[in-house]
């Protein structure tokens, strides 16, 4: 017999990461304004990745994937309270998390 020591199963096994879930996918509506009501510091700080017509877009305002539309600035453009001018334009939206990586869930209409 020798002087090592016998581990239990449990702490020798090693846990494979969780499957993605529906957590792991962004929210249908987000906006990067903070008085807006779409707003969501913590979703944001994950970084969320848009693609808009199949081109990755990284001047979103506002996003909706179910109505397929997405709001960014128009130009330097601004209103009389300083806010920025968006326009919206109409299409497929696709947002993922980009901090998952290349294999990340995708949230599409």
């Amino acid at each position: 017999m020798t002087d090592e020591t016998i581990q239990p199963e449990s702490e020798t096994e090693t846990v494979a990461p969780a499957a993605p879930s529906g957590s792991d996918v962004p929210p249908d509506r987000l906006a990067i304004n903070p008085r807006s009501p779409h707003f969501d510091a913590d979703k944001l700080r994950r970084g969320v990745g848009i693609r808009f017509k199949d081109v990755v877009r990284h001047n979103v305002e506002e996003y909706c994937i179910s109505e397929g539309w997405v709001r960014v600035q128009a130009g330097k453009s601004m209103d009389r309270k300083g806010n920025p001018l968006t326009i919206k334009l109409n299409g497929p939206v696709e947002a993922w998390y980009e901090d998952l990586g290349e294999g990340a869930p995708v949230a599409k209409a």
